[in-house]
């Protein structure tokens, strides 16, 4: 009984603490934004109504990055104090600091759009090789605290399966190169990345409490739901501010690092139904311009446009109905992945 009642304090500790922190920081911070004019630039290809946007101060996820990191902080002393500090609380640490190296790559980027006026930022090639190096040292970071766990659940298998670590480590790499990007590509409209990343919080949150041994896992799930709810207080349509790729990288690392932790990784799919169809949907889009064009000397389109929000906003979508539907697609679709690990 005891230790459910640590885990409860575990769980509404974090949550409370970077739900505070982030609402607090909001009429603070983004006037201060506005008084530096670190207002997003919107790109011309972009639906043209999203031009009024154009001056809405980004780099907003500096404040629910700062939620959640002294939310962890303050959490996992409290666990140390309650003589619950192990490898497995050290994780919450871990899973944070390496997710705050991605939300430096995001700021970064951010400030070459903002203050240099580059709108395309960091190039491709740069964004992934720091994002491949991060992800390289989450690795080594778990495998120094004796984190690493080698067992993964896998969708409709009733046992875990034992994965070799030459197997393990790329996958890992790919996992969170992946998922990084696909949070990345679905911040384009207002609350749209708070809101789906919100419940897939829940979910981890609900899956890490299970055992009641993943003390740094329940704490920083806690705190990653607590910063997207009092982010979203800011964030949601007509937005006041954007999380920018400060916020959104930091977002797609904790995500893939949560997955992997936990063992479920393969379980991404389902939970970040929305991640996956955001980069599917341009993926395809992309492949059949080229294709098109090269066979027909003119590119055509699967899609109005994508991400595949765009595609719904330009079928006559309004904002508050693609964040509602895809938010809501998210909580089932994490309801089911729950049932699965819960009963299978």
């Amino acid at each position: 009984m005891e230790i459910v009642k640590q885990f409860t304090m575990l769980s509404f500790l974090p949550f409370i603490i970077a739900f505070a922190v982030t609402a607090a920081a909001g009429p603070v911070f983004i006037p201060w934004l506005r008084r530096l004019k670190f207002g997003q630039e919107i790109r011309e290809e972009g639906p043209k109504w999203h031009q009024k946007k154009s001056g809405t101060p980004t780099m907003g996820g500096i404040m629910f990055i700062a939620g959640i990191g002294i939310a962890v902080i303050v959490s996992t002393v409290f666990a140390a104090v309650k003589g619950n500090f192990d490898a497995k609380a050290a994780k919450g640490i871990v899973i944070f600091a390496v997710s705050l190296l991605f939300g430096i790559v995001g700021f970064i980027d951010d400030y070459i759009k903002v203050v240099k006026k580059r709108n395309l930022g960091l190039t491709a090639i740069q964004k992934f090789a720091l994002q491949l190096l991060f992800a390289v040292i989450y690795v080594i970071a778990m495998y120094f605290i004796g984190g690493i766990d080698l067992d993964m659940k896998i969708p409709f298998v009733n046992h875990w399966v034992h994965v070799p670590m030459w197997v393990y480590v790329p996958f890992v790499l790919f996992v969170v190169v992946g998922v990084v990007n696909a949070v990345n590509l679905t911040d384009g409209l207002d609350g749209l990345a708070t809101g789906v990343t919100f419940v897939v919080g829940l979910f981890f949150a609900a899956v890490s409490f299970m055992p009641f041994d993943a003390v740094g896992d329940t704490v920083f799930a806690a705190a990653l739901v607590g910063g997207m709810l009092g982010f979203f207080i800011f964030n949601h349509h007509p937005a006041k501010v954007f999380m920018g790729d400060t916020g959104s990288l930091f977002l797609g690392a904790a995500v893939a690092l949560m997955g992997i932790d936990l063992g479920i990784p393969v379980f991404l799919i389902i939970v970040g139904f929305v991640y996956f169809c955001e980069t599917l949907s341009v993926i395809i889009q992309t492949t059949y311009f080229k294709y098109t064009k090269k066979k027909y000397g003119e590119g055509r389109r699967v899609f109005k446009m994508t991400p595949i929000h765009h595609h719904f906003e330009m079928s006559g979508w309004n904002e508050w109905q693609i964040v509602g539907v895809f938010t809501l697609v998210t909580a089932v679709l994490c309801a089911a992945a729950y049932a699965m690990i819960l009963f299978m």
